[in-house]
């Protein structure tokens, strides 16, 4: 059971630090690229809305279990007058059907998913032949200094921060979860450095 600070608290604190100008940027550069019938794995308060291509988008499906977080979603869904539905579990289940979506969306997501691999293993079984992971997220620095402080600072900063790890190696995670990544950019992106190593591109 969420305590009080995971159910009214968290969700403001991750909501600002998830829509500073840097990030706003990284949604900006994945997020058009969606059509179709589109997943989008740990939707929070649906910072993404905005960045989607309406001529281009179904459906989104946001898979998010913060009821506070979904309200919130919805209304900026509906406010770019997307149609959307919600599916209220964590990304390590998916409740659809293998190869039913055209894009999955993944946004500072895969951080915070306890079992990221099952997760990303969930999401290529759902995306159809042919179709697209869409991903921008932070992880694990090349740079020896920061990794250092990165793997330092993990413990308090995930209990902090709803579990979230920075020093995940995205790619590799996609990689074991099935996907064959097509294109690929990194680096940092402005901010503290530990938090602020950024993998974007595509994948399927």
């Amino acid at each position: 059971m969420m305590n009080l600070y995971e159910k009214h608290i968290l969700p403001s604190i991750i909501n600002l630090g998830c829509g500073v100008k840097p990030i706003r940027k990284q949604r900006e550069k994945v997020v058009p690229h969606a059509e179709g019938r589109v997943l989008e794995v740990g939707m929070g308060s649906g910072l993404n809305a905005p960045f989607y291509d309406r001529s281009k988008v179904k459906i989104v499906l946001g898979l998010e279990p913060n009821l506070k977080a979904q309200n919130s979603a919805k209304e900026k869904l509906e406010n770019v007058a997307l149609p959307h539905d919600f599916i209220g579990l964590d990304g390590q289940e998916i409740p659809l059907e293998d190869n039913s979506v055209d894009t999955v969306v993944l946004t500072y997501t895969l951080c915070t998913i306890p079992e990221a691999v099952t997760a990303t293993k969930e999401m290529r079984r759902v995306l159809k032949p042919g179709g697209k992971l869409l991903f921008s997220e932070h992880g694990k620095a090349p740079v020896a200094a920061v990794a250092k402080w990165q793997d330092r600072v993990n413990p308090l900063w995930g209990k902090l921060f709803g579990g979230c790890h920075l020093n995940r190696d995205i790619p590799n995670l996609l990689r074991r979860g099935g996907f064959e990544i097509e294109q690929l950019s990194e680096g940092f992106i402005p901010g503290p450095k530990i938090a602020c190593y950024t993998y974007w591109g595509s994948a399927n």
